[in-house]
């Protein structure tokens, strides 16, 4: 049963719903539209579940309207698709020029589609099949006699069956059917023996006789020659090695092409009928081919030419190339077929213009799509918030987490110099007790960032110190300590760096959610690199997972924000950003470049896209 069915617009103006107190829905409505609608985050699905809710919803991109049904999770109804196309038939009939401020009297229409929707998906439910009973079976009606076999008789095996059926069990064979079958069974039987009997042989004088004698080998005919002397003149056969004389050979055929070499020939049911338009698609392919070779994501829709209403059989060509040129990108496979899904279903039924093309509104729509993805839903102010928590009291923390050799400890020592120079004096605690080396590594990185940045230019304050208890120890622990320690000397920031671990690995994800849990931090930065393409996502999910999974807290700590790594090595195959947001949502904090303390940048959303839409 529905509990509650909305017409709105995609800005959010209801236009009509059910005579239900809608209060109880109208988050479930919103958090629809500003997740789903709105962001066009799995739109091809058509699908969305909040708490104990479900909504089913059709776009109308025609009108840029929204129909929507609220229904409980556990109940599955098959003719919602239906029952919503019907209502945005019947919605279109009445109401054809949509106008806001009209009063849209729509229950009459409401109840008579969700009627006739009701019992189509009624009839097609049937009703299960109950058991024969034994008088009601083909066994009973077989008779004692039926059963009896006689011995005596032989059992012959029937011959051409579908020439002469057997008689039915309710009506026995007559005699005269029964020797008409003898009949017919030895008949089959004669022609058998004479297929078996050997044939009469052949003596070998009269085999060798009859052939044929054997041709001499004939000299070769050159089809380009007008006359047989010149194929004399070419026959080298009968004429000694010390007769062979070279002759002039005529200049005429010289660089000429005597003959036309054939083409492939085809055969084709209609081949007589494409013979008047062979000349108009031979001048058609010239085009294409010359459009197929022009470079570019958009050359491939070029020739698609604007319509009044596009569809998806019109889209599908388009949004194919536009899938493997994402892919080519390095977007990943699987967020690619989303992102093409969602161009798709924004643009299938939209009005197009007459001078418009499908070129122009998949660019927008991607486009736009991109822009969107990109675009942080919430602003990560590490600044502002880092002078809140200074305020307060309190060490502001920051923990770094990852797979191995992505730059976790380089890119946390660029962003501790980031802070330096707005004035932060930070502790980095060095959690990464299983890697050799990476306590040293994170010591080098602290004498250099007290180099740059002594106490003397800071009124003899250590903007840089490093808090490390060795290898082989509990990071958690560690942790725990450095911000204590943090909190007890006035250090505004805490940096944790922590090891490097596969995200499939179970007990290193259960210490990282540990690590999490125990210390609550302000912001968890996942650093990931530019190079993967279908990787990250499986990293993200994981790690997004496990460490909702292992942590025992009803609101679990996930990540934050994303350190995309390595970003200047990839030229402009930069899918990895869009793969990375469009599976947490959350956005890019830090692009990490070149090999110096500097190359820390923010992203510059319009220059990505720009470069995937090359």
């Amino acid at each position: 049963m529905l509990d509650f069915v909305v017409i709105f617009t995609k800005g959010g103006v209801v236009l009509w719903h059910s005579n239900v107190s809608g209060s109880n829905f109208a988050s479930c409505i919103n958090n629809l539209i500003r997740g789903v609608i709105l962001e066009e985050r799995n739109t091809e699905a058509k699908y969305y579940e909040e708490d104990h809710l479900a909504v089913q919803f059709k776009l109308d991109n025609e009108l840029d309207l929204v129909y929507a049904a609220i229904f409980q999770k556990v109940i599955k109804l098959n003719y919602l698709d239906g029952f919503l196309a019907d209502m945005q038939t019947a919605f279109k009939e009445k109401y054809g020029d949509i106008r806001l401020g009209d009063d849209y009297d729509f229950d009459r229409e409401y109840r008579r589609v969700l009627s006739a929707a009701e019992e189509a998906s009624a009839k097609q439910v049937k009703a299960p099949k109950t058991m024969r009973s034994y008088n009601e079976s083909q066994k009973s009606k077989k008779t004692v006699a039926s059963m009896i076999q006689d011995d005596k008789k032989p059992v012959e095996k029937r011959v051409n069956i579908q020439e002469t059926p057997p008689p039915s069990k309710s009506q026995p064979s007559s005699p005269a059917t029964a020797s008409s079958m003898d009949k017919i069974i030895m008949e089959k039987r004669r022609k058998l023996r004479e297929k078996l009997q050997p044939t009469k042989k052949t003596s070998p004088n009269d085999s060798k006789s009859s052939k044929p004698e054997k041709a001499g080998k004939k000299p070769r005919v050159w089809d380009l020659s007008d006359n047989a002397k010149d194929a004399v003149m070419l026959d080298r056969s009968k004429d000694s090695p010390d007769d062979v004389q070279y002759q002039n050979i005529n200049s005429e055929l010289v660089g000429t092409m005597q003959g036309v070499i054939p083409d492939l020939d085809v055969e084709s049911a209609d081949e007589d009928d494409n013979e008047d338009a062979s000349s108009e698609g031979e001048a058609e392919e010239q085009v294409q081919s010359k459009k197929g070779k022009r470079g570019g994501l958009l050359s491939y829709f070029k020739g698609i030419v604007g319509a009044k209403t596009m569809s998806l059989a019109d889209l599908q060509p388009a949004l194919e190339k536009m899938r493997d040129h994402l892919i080519s990108k390095n977007v990943a496979s699987e967020i690619a077929a989303k992102l093409c899904d969602s161009v798709a279903a924004s643009l299938d039924g939209k009005q197009m213009g007459t001078f418009d093309s499908i070129a122009n509104q998949v660019k927008e729509a991607l486009t736009e799509s991109l822009v969107r993805i990109l675009s942080p839903k919430r602003r990560i102010d590490i600044i502002r918030d880092a002078l809140e928590s200074k305020r307060n009291g309190r060490p502001y923390t920051i923990i770094f987490c990852g797979v191995n050799g992505v730059g976790k400890s380089t890119n946390l020592a660029k962003i501790c110099f980031w802070l330096i120079e707005n004035d932060f004096n930070v502790l980095i605690a060095a959690c990464d007790t299983f890697r050799a080396g990476a306590v040293e590594q994170l010591r080098t990185h602290t004498r250099h960032l007290n180099a740059l940045h002594p106490a003397a230019k800071h009124d003899g304050r250590s903007m840089v110190q490093l808090y490390e208890k060795g290898y082989g120890k509990d990071a958690a622990g560690i942790a725990m300590e450095a911000i204590k320690f943090a909190h007890d000397t006035r250090v505004d920031v805490v940096l944790v760096d922590t090891a490097g671990r596969m995200q499939d690995n179970e007990p290193l994800m259960r210490s990282l959610s540990k690590l999490i849990k125990v210390n609550n931090p302000d912001l968890v930065l996942f650093v990931g690199e530019a190079l993967v393409g279908n990787e990250a996502v499986d990293q993200l999910v994981k790690f997004n997972q496990s460490l909702a999974d292992y942590s025992s807290n009803e609101n679990p700590h996930i990540i934050d924000g994303i350190v995309l790594t390595k970003f200047d090595t990839i030229d402009d195959k930069v899918g990895a950003a869009i793969s990375m947001t469009y599976i947490t949502g959350q956005p890019i904090v830090f692009v990490g470049t070149g090999q110096t303390y500097a190359d820390l940048k923010a992203i510059n959303v319009n220059a990505v896209v720009n470069s995937l839409m090359k």
